[in-house]
């Protein structure tokens, strides 16, 4: 067998389309797309559906929307197992002539027998090879109408080791492993058989998943050395928490990627953030998509597990908010602002994103403080009305809509001439300002004044302080 060192890397994502993408699974996802990138190599995707009854085609879209909204387009597939049957069941028969696996008759509920036997014993509950062809060994009869499953004939002495790239070295004792089913009385494979079928032919270098796969590893390097094949290098990542320590899950929240999409994250947040959860680069707490591909190696992967904190997600998602260009984030905005029955090709949206983006952590905030501008205007309840617009308040209000007139519609010049009315009533900001915001928007709090009345237009404007 070859070294993989010398061999264009080629890495692969490989998700069960038995629900939506995860955050978990998207991490592991982009740990291997960035390592492919970093080494221009190959990215993989292959929708692993065997599973026929929980596999549905709804998670299979889900999972090339989350893959399509992150921007890791795969360089090869998606491909299918259960497209791959034929090619599965031509390896099972290679190794069932080579000896390297064998037909088991043993029934369930006999194999379940063996394994209390040993727990009785103390040993480790396992098949106990019973059907396992050995030199000079007698097999017991076929049982009559009894189809087989097929096993892999794991060697049964010294040890599986490998050195894992996020853990170090990782060895078990070959004893500990009995002999996989890898395909199943109806001749459909194994789940780990096809893993091992699928990185062969695929020509995987590496291998990044959740460390919940160590247990399966080395059965399929076994696998894998029985068919002669290269072994990729395994990397297996911790897992990621909630932030009460427990294992992530649903009740920390929205767990399906594409939840963050609906919710206002940007997907150039959510890329930084999940690499930042268990990879490092020195300090740095943001960087482009571009400098983690730079940047991206395995060394620098955690081996302890990783605690999500939606609040550190939503100052990164804020800081991405902040640097995005406004008209940019205006494209961004405006399905979600006509979602909401507003009209965003009726106002000045870029402007109204250069205005709120400072105080926003998400797309969904920036929406809402957009309905400012382009809903249907509520007067002030006369509560509100009768609180603020006072007499003296409404003859201030006069004065200035009096002034406006005449005046350049910029937020410039309306700020000066607040501060002209104010000065010639002998007025503090809060007198007119809040009046003027009641009158125009219905409501006592809003962005900076001037800044409101210059997005709202001077029609506008005038016209709902004609009103009151």
């Amino acid at each position: 067998m070859t070294s993989n060192a010398s061999k264009p890397i080629r890495t692969r994502f490989a998700p069960s389309p038995t629900g939506f993408l995860h955050l978990g699974g998207a991490r592991t996802a982009l740990f291997s797309w960035a390592f492919a990138r970093h080494h221009q190599g190959t990215f993989v995707l292959r929708i692993e559906d065997t599973d026929v009854e929980r596999s549905t085609p709804e998670a299979v879209q889900a999972i090339l929307d989350s893959m399509d909204w992150l921007g890791m387009q795969p360089d090869e597939g998606p491909f299918y197992q259960m497209q791959r049957m034929d090619r599965y069941r031509e390896v099972v028969a290679q190794m069932l002539a080579a000896g390297t696996a064998y037909h088991c008759y043993s029934s369930p509920e006999e194999v379940e027998a063996m394994r209390e036997a040993a727990r009785a014993r103390g040993d480790k509950p396992r098949y106990d090879g019973t059907w396992r062809p050995e030199p000079g060994k007698t097999l017991p009869a076929i049982p009559e109408g009894r189809k087989p499953v097929v096993r892999f004939k794991n060697p049964q002495d010294g040890a599986t080791s490998w050195n894992d790239m996020v853990k170090g070295t990782i060895s078990f004792d070959n004893t500990e492993l009995d002999d996989l089913i890898i395909a199943r009385p109806d001749g459909t494979p194994t789940y780990n058989f096809c893993v091992v079928v699928d990185d062969w032919d695929m020509g995987i270098t590496h291998v990044l998943r959740g460390d919940d796969h160590v247990n399966n590893t080395p059965r399929q390097i076994n696998i894998l050395r029985a068919l002669g094949a290269d072994l990729p290098e395994y990397g297996h990542v911790p897992m990621i928490l909630g932030p009460d320590g427990e294992k992530l899950s649903k009740r920390h929240g929205a767990v399906n990627v594409m939840e963050y999409d609906n919710e206002g994250y940007l997907p150039e947040a959510m890329i930084n953030y999940l690499a930042r959860l268990g990879w490092s680069h020195g300090d740095d707490e943001l960087f482009t998509r571009e400098q983690l591909v730079s940047w991206f190696d395995t060394k620098h992967l955690s081996k302890s597990a990783s605690q999500w904190d939606p609040k550190k997600l939503n100052w990164v998602n804020a800081h991405y908010i902040k640097q995005m260009d406004n008209a940019e984030l205006a494209e961004r905005v405006a399905t979600r602002v006509a979602t909401r029955g507003g009209h965003p090709e009726k106002i000045d949206l870029p402007g109204v994103m250069g205005l709120l983006k400072d105080r926003a952590e998400t797309l969904e905030q920036l929406a809402d403080g957009a309905m400012l501008f382009c809903a249907e205007f509520k007067a002030a309840p006369a509560e509100l009305a009768e609180q603020h617009l006072t007499a003296p308040a409404r003859e201030a209000l006069a004065d200035f809509a009096q002034r406006a007139q005449d005046a350049d519609w910029t937020r410039e010049s309306l700020s000066a001439l607040i501060k002209a009315v104010l000065a010639d009533r002998g007025l503090k900001m809060p007198q007119l300002a809040i009046p003027l915001r009641v009158a125009v928007t219905g409501q006592t709090q809003t962005p900076a004044v001037d800044a409101v009345l210059a997005l709202l237009g001077k029609d506008t404007v005038l016209k709902r302080l004609a009103a009151i």
